[in-house]
């Protein structure tokens, strides 16, 4: 059997001699393996670098079986980052962040197209960067396609959707700053960009980064029993996190 998808490159691993496993997340087949055959030559060893935008035939002979890949690159993301360091670990900690929450050969078109965005952000050449807010809506997007999302329309306690501050790390439901004022030492802060009001700057970046992680580490990774990726922790700990 066979197709064929866009995808982008998540990572890959050696295999055998001059070969590679690579992990794509494509639009329509999801987070899924194949075989890429000298891999590792000169001519296609750009081809597999995470971050690659590509367009991937698969073919196998049973369903269940690895499969070998056919690349084509339509863009390469990480090139264009080499001279920036923090977007750079932004495009490592999303593509890490992909490959080991996703589950195997599941569609999340959503997720792909979100990747797309944020990758496309990351390559333009601002200087009020936007991408750092859109990692964290896509690590929002990552947990409510996961079955865990969280519920930031309206205060848990009140039922108004007026002064959200906080979010309840037992529901993952927000908090008005009136109801939570009492309790805000065991609330997480809820960055006013997430609910359309405030700036995305560094600090509520850090904020989001830390809101998500949380509940990332709580119900995807805990129960894998595994930490965050570490290249997720890297781009965290610039944030201040």
């Amino acid at each position: 059997m066979d197709w064929s998808d866009d995808g982008f490159v998540l990572g890959h691993r050696p295999h055998g001699e001059g070969a590679a496993v690579v992990q794509l997340l494509t639009a329509a087949h999801g987070r899924h393996a194949g075989l890429v055959h000298g891999a590792t030559s000169r001519r296609k060893r750009g081809l597999i670098e995470p971050g690659t935008r590509v367009r991937a035939s698969w073919r196998a002979r049973l369903a269940e079986h690895l499969g070998t890949y056919t690349l084509e690159a339509e863009r390469s993301y990480a090139a264009g980052l080499m001279d920036d360091p923090l977007r750079l670990s932004g495009l490592s900690a999303v593509c890490s962040m992909a490959e080991l929450a996703l589950p195997e050969r599941e569609a999340h078109p959503a997720l792909f197209v979100g990747l797309g965005a944020l990758f496309d952000a990351m390559a333009a050449d601002d200087e009020n960067a936007v991408w750092p807010g859109i990692y964290v809506r896509w690590e929002l997007g990552l947990l409510s396609e996961l079955g865990f999302g969280l519920d930031l329309s309206r205060c848990a306690a009140t039922g108004r959707n007026d002064m959200l501050a906080y979010v309840s790390p037992r529901s993952g439901r927000a908090v008005s700053l009136s109801a939570g004022e009492d309790y805000r030492d065991k609330l997480l802060t809820l960055p006013g960009f997430l609910i359309g009001r405030g700036d995305v700057d560094a600090a509520a970046v850090g904020d989001g980064l830390r809101l998500t992680g949380y509940f990332l580490q709580q119900h995807v990774f805990g129960p894998m029993n595994r930490p965050l990726p570490a290249a997720r922790e890297r781009l965290a700990a610039q944030f201040g996190v």
